[in-house]
């Protein structure tokens, strides 16, 4: 099975150039607290090292669906 990957943005966008912006959205942020889980690639890795001044990775969900923190 594929590994995944928890994204979490951190910081803001604000002064970060367009592709910076842009790699974000393609990652499912854009803003501060949001996060996404996708699958580790190769191409995410590229996509991370970009903007990971921004971000924080974890490894796959944080929590299971339906429980409570």
């Amino acid at each position: 099975m594929a590994e995944l990957v928890e994204i979490r943005q951190v910081r803001s966008i604000s002064g970060s150039n367009r592709s910076q912006r842009e790699t974000l959205r393609s990652l499912k942020l854009g803003r501060i607290g949001k996060s996404s889980t996708m699958t580790d690639t190769p191409q995410l890795r590229g996509m991370l090292r970009a903007v990971d001044h921004l971000v924080v990775v974890g490894d796959g969900p944080t929590h299971a669906k339906g429980t409570h923190s």
